[in-house]
């Protein structure tokens, strides 16, 4: 198996929405977004599913071998090899790859973020940096672009918080900021317990609706020069946006459910994104109405 079959294989199987928006982009920009996924996949799955600290700690030592190695054109892994091209096609930045890792590392050591700040720190990590490599790869040529694709990278982080809080808290992690939850009466001990209450709906409502803040104001950085290429990602908001309205439609119930979206709406509203694109405003009011939001006017 070839490189960029293993990522192909990688990214299909994980089912992530991400794929969705790859299908649609030219061979060699899906091959490269599909490495730089894989990637992602890899070091992620290691803290998922290696459930002694100090293997997982390892194994991500070891990938952080492998990315220094393949910054230096000595990959050994297949990710590493499909991902060695991209970087320096793209001039994708060491440090932003390097940020992923230290990302997934945070989740070795018990889950604590006592605030909104300390939770974005861990957001830019895994979700922002990533927005960040994610639009030199589908094309950038304004500096507010990227403003635009970090902000979207941590939206879409934060609707996956928002997804997973029962799923997370069966591996003992409670990703909510402890201000948010003491504001509503509700303590990580609960989450963990799998308490449902009505202040824990309240703060998962005020979360999502903060997610949904964050959407808006990524969409409002996007500069028109760049609206063409960086399509895959407003597709990709297309799909989050749609998850996030489902989980609100759904009182936030996320403790004992995994609300999701099924493989083909995600394919329809990626389909749609793509070809009911217009110009200006007309493009971000077609996200609007694929994710079910009125912004009204």
């Amino acid at each position: 198996m070839s490189p960029e079959a293993y990522c192909q294989d990688k990214a299909a199987r994980s089912g992530s929405s991400f794929y969705y928006s790859f299908l649609f982009l030219p061979p060699e920009r899906r091959q490269a977004i599909t490495a730089l996924y894989a990637f992602c996949r890899e070091v992620d799955d290691v803290v998922d599913e290696i459930h002694d600290p100090q293997v997982a700690g390892a194994k991500l030592a070891w990938w952080r071998d492998e990315l220094e190695r393949t910054l230096q054109g000595q990959p050994q892994h297949p990710v590493g090899r499909a991902l060695a091209g991209p970087i320096r096609r793209y001039g994708l930045e060491a440090e932003h790859l390097r940020a992923i890792i230290d990302g997934m590392a945070m989740d070795l050591n018990p889950v604590l973020y006592p605030d909104g700040a300390s939770l974005t720190q861990y957001c830019h990590r895994v979700a922002g940096v990533v927005g960040l490599l994610s639009a030199r790869i589908f094309g950038c040529t304004q500096a507010a672009t990227l403003e635009y694709a970090h902000a979207l990278g941590l939206a879409f982080q934060m609707t996956n918080i928002l997804r997973d809080v029962g799923e997370d808290a069966r591996r003992g992690r409670v990703y909510l900021p402890g201000d948010l939850m003491q504001r509503h009466g509700v303590t990580a001990a609960d989450v963990l317990a799998l308490r449902d209450s009505p202040g824990l709906r309240a703060a998962l409502h005020e979360l999502a609706e903060a997610t949904e803040d964050g959407y808006r104001q990524a969409l409002d950085l996007l500069p028109a020069a760049d609206r063409r290429a960086q399509r895959p990602g407003l597709m990709m908001a297309a799909i989050y946006r749609t998850l996030l309205q489902e989980i609100r439609r759904e009182d936030c119930a996320v403790l004992n459910q995994r609300i999701a979206l099924t493989p083909l709406r995600k394919l329809w509203l990626a389909w749609r994104t793509w070809v009911g694109w217009g110009e200006g405003r007309a493009a971000v009011r077609a996200i609007d109405r694929h994710a079910g939001v009125d912004r009204g006017g």
